[in-house]
């Protein structure tokens, strides 16, 4: 078996970790089971030890946040992971390069493509950034096989000059499901939303929704999973719309209360501009939760079936009248929620991670 090395800039343990490393972990830790020596190379952060091994997968973590791809060639170059065989890099937006520090094959792990998020870090960042993945990226990685997580990321992949016939598709599981009592559908109309809180997943997007709705549903609430720096943002946003009576924050939660808020809801609301794939879609499904997203946010596309499992947005207005649809209509609401259900079955991370290890040296 092969010694895999995983270049990600967090791992699944980062207070600001999401579906990306949730993705990693499912698959890491199923390479690990197969027999597979695997070492994730990660950022660090407050209080985290700076190597560990959990579930078979040992964790190197250095540097910070755009650090991390500094040290990531560093390791690579002086061969501190010790020998490797096969590296993984997960480029979320900035790329780690890594084909120019190792002689390892190196295969490229695309979520989505960032071109729309570049500009949340500044017009100079975002520039640099930009041309980072757009141009150096696939030029650096031409030899390379990459994994997109979708159709769509390997589309937008190929107008970036990725070789098609170099991307492979594997798409992301259901992560395991505690065990737990699904509580009863909420009495009144009621939102959900998982996601990190950040400025590009546009979580005040599910709070107009809701502040829009205030004549029509009265007693409608909305719920949001999930922290992040934006997260003051937020909360002065719910303050000065008067519906912090109609608004849960709670933070950052367990896998248990976050399948029970799920279960309860009504509609799963995702506003984000960009996802690869839209994981807290599928998770909804799998409780019977209809989605509502917007249709240019790339992954969503495939994750959600636009009038069978959820629906797909034009815009803000577009998406409060979809909730709006689906708070109204019961049949409609649960046709969707059975249908989205029975879809979420098909995805598994054993399907996912087969494709990954395909990637490997034989």
């Amino acid at each position: 078996m092969s010694h895999v090395a995983i270049l990600n800039w967090r791992d699944h343990r980062h207070p600001e970790g999401g579906g990306s490393e949730t993705y990693l972990l499912q698959v890491s830790t199923r390479l690990a089971a197969a027999g597979h020596q695997v070492t994730t190379l990660t950022a660090r952060y407050p209080g985290s030890p700076k190597e560990e091994v959990i579930d078979g997968v040992r964790y190197v973590r250095v540097g910070q946040h755009m650090t991390v791809y500094l040290w990531a060639a560093f390791y690579l170059m002086t061969r501190r992971l010790g020998r490797i065989d096969h590296v993984i890099e997960v480029q979320n937006g900035m790329p780690f390069l890594a084909h120019l520090f190792t002689r390892a094959k190196v295969t490229v792990l695309v979520h989505h493509v960032h071109r729309e998020q570049w500009p949340v870090v500044g017009p100079l960042l975002a520039k640099v950034g930009w041309f980072m993945e757009s141009r150096v990226a696939p030029w650096v990685n031409r030899s390379n096989d990459y994994v997109a997580v979708s159709q769509i990321t390997a589309a937008e992949l190929v107008s970036l000059g990725v070789a098609e016939d170099r991307i492979r598709i594997a798409y992301n599981g259901v992560p395991p499901v505690p065990e737990f009592t699904a509580p009863p559908r909420d009495p009144h109309p009621s939102l959900v939303a998982l996601s990190r809180l950040v400025p590009h997943k546009q979580i005040e997007h599910a709070v107009r929704t809701l502040h829009a709705l205030r004549d029509e549903v009265p007693d409608a609430t909305l719920t949001v999973m999930g922290d992040g720096w934006w997260a003051d943002q937020l909360r002065e946003m719910v303050v000065e719309l008067d519906l912090e009576d109609r608004v849960r924050l709670l933070g950052h939660v367990d896998d248990t209360t976050k399948f029970e808020e799920l279960s309860r809801a009504w509609v799963h609301v995702m506003p984000s501009l960009k996802e690869g794939w839209g994981l807290s879609i599928v998770e909804a499904a799998h409780v019977g939760v209809p989605s509502v997203a917007y249709r240019s946010a790339g992954g969503v596309q495939e994750s959600i079936l636009d009038g069978v499992t959820g629906l797909l947005a034009q815009d803000q207005d577009d998406f409060t009248d979809c909730v709006r649809r689906l708070l109204a209509d019961r049949a409609l609401r649960e046709g969707l929620g059975t249908k989205a259900q029975m879809r979420s079955e098909q995805f598994t991370w054993e399907a996912t991670t087969a494709v990954v290890e395909g990637c490997l040296p034989a």
